[in-house]
């Protein structure tokens, strides 16, 4: 194995320790060798150890207490445990106890060689896991939900207190609120961060597909099955399984998947073994699934199954103090990933930003930010670098009107846009009054009127 692998040896017979100390490390490896257990302890409290290889017969304390202290203490290290007394009884009592392997002295060369190779690459696939999982809990942490509105700070209280829990969650939300976000940061500080995440889109393959691609398939189960598979609820198991477009699966499916979140087990497709599961499920939709209900086009029971902890997601429109701090992450995240120089937006451009109605809501921002840093030649992102519909103030509102129902109410929906408008002016004012009337065109006492009339804050 690498040089990078540090094997520490535990024997009180130092003959012993001198020839694997030598054997070892003309292998390449890091090798530290004690010839008392308490030392041996002790030494890893201080320093990164890949594998340990004890005696079993050792005064004082024993070869069995030193692996139940390592696996106690540090459970990803394997340990390999070596004996003179070797007996078919002490070797299952050690495997029962986490031993890696057992060796029984004396032993040949290549016997303990193999078994030091396994085990420091066990211990090797541990490290990268881990360092693997601390770099998901980074990204997908709750600290990396942008945001502090009132809104979003509803959002992340309701993610704290779920994620201990095993309830199951429905996150809702229009197309690019960051459902999947959310979805990740319940998992990564939830008991089960650790276990896999698995996500399935399930508007994204045909339902026959998509039943294989959740629940698997025996051999044979169909035309192409030629082993078999297993499905995104296994893969799951111990973890979390994100099902997004939720309102997207057909009756059918709705049978299977509320069985699954009643009984937690299932039978492959073409099987009749039930699999049984330990998973968590967090559906996110962007359709009002009780408007399905109403219309039969979603199951009731599972309706409830599901939204047992709903966490709503505003759209970006509500919660334009936000769109500055994210146009500021996406920045530093874009500049970054395409080790790009230096570069930001003027307060005239994020005034425009902020302002803007975005359907698309923060998917759509960060394509127009990655989009103007890559495009742009100027180290400011100015106004006129901003996508047309974006700067064009007319072209916005053609497009938000267009986005009305034909039949609708025509003096509340004409209240519900001057309270909009409104809003957008005390933003683009950052909420100095006296200039948000004179965007508006009004007097500041007229806005104070409006202001008290629709119950908008004015700071």
């Amino acid at each position: 194995m690498s040089e990078r692998s540090h094997i520490l040896i535990v024997d009180d017979e130092k003959n012993y320790l001198l020839v694997l100390q030598t054997l070892l490390e003309d292998k390449g490896y890091t090798v530290t060798a004690v010839n008392d257990p308490e030392t041996a302890l002790a030494f890893l409290d201080e320093s990164e150890v890949d594998v340990v290889v004890t005696d079993m017969k050792m005064p004082k304390v024993s070869g069995q207490e030193v692996l139940q202290r390592v696996k106690k203490n540090w459970p990803r290290i394997p340990v390999l445990v070596m004996t003179a007394f070797g007996s078919i009884e002490s070797a299952v009592e050690v495997m029962k106890f986490g031993a890696f392997d057992y060796i029984t002295k004396p032993f040949s060369n290549d016997e303990l060689l193999l078994s030091v190779h396994n085990a420091a690459e066990l211990s090797h696939a541990h490290r990268q896991y881990r360092l693997l999982q601390e770099a998901m809990e980074d990204k997908y942490g709750v600290h990396k939900i942008v945001g502090r509105s009132r809104a979003m700070r509803d959002v992340l209280v309701m993610v704290d207190r779920a994620a201990p829990s095993r309830s199951t969650v429905l996150i809702t939300g229009e197309s690019g609120t960051g459902k999947e976000l959310v979805a990740r940061a319940i998992h990564y500080t939830s008991p089960r961060k650790d276990k896999p995440f698995i996500s399935v889109n399930c508007m994204a393959l045909n339902s026959g597909v998509l039943e294989s691609e959740l629940f698997g398939h025996e051999k044979g189960s169909f035309t192409g099955a030629v082993a078999m598979r297993r499905g995104r609820f296994e893969q799951a198991d111990g973890g979390t399984l994100f099902l997004d477009e939720i309102g997207e699966l057909t009756p059918d499916l709705q049978i299977k998947l509320l069985r699954v979140l009643q009984e937690r087990r299932f039978e492959r497709v073409g099987g009749s073994e039930p699999v049984e599961v330990d998973i968590r499920v967090v559906a996110a939709t962007n359709k009002d699934l009780t408007d399905l209900v109403e219309k039969g086009l979603f199951r009731d029971d599972l309706f409830y199954r599901l939204n047992v902890v709903q966490i709503p997601l505003p759209p970006l429109r509500e919660r334009r103090e936000d769109i500055s701090l994210l146009v500021a992450h996406f920045v530093e995240k874009i500049l970054m990933e395409n080790n790009m120089p230096p570069k930001s937006f003027t307060p005239e451009a994020l005034n425009y930003l902020t302002g803007y109605e975005w359907p698309g809501n923060i998917r759509q921002l960060e394509n127009v930010v990655e989009s103007c840093l890559v495009l742009g030649a100027e180290a400011l992102v100015g106004v006129d670098a901003l996508p047309p519909d974006i700067r064009d103030e007319e072209a916005q509102f053609k497009s938000a009107v267009d986005l009305l129902p034909v039949q609708l109410d025509l003096a509340d929906t004409l209240e519900k846009i001057e309270a909009a408008l409104i809003r957008r002016a005390l933003v683009r004012a950052e909420f100095v009054q006296v200039k948000a009337a004179e965007y508006l065109g009004i007097s500041k006492s007229l806005l104070q009127y409006k202001l008290r009339k629709y119950g908008i804050t004015g700071h």
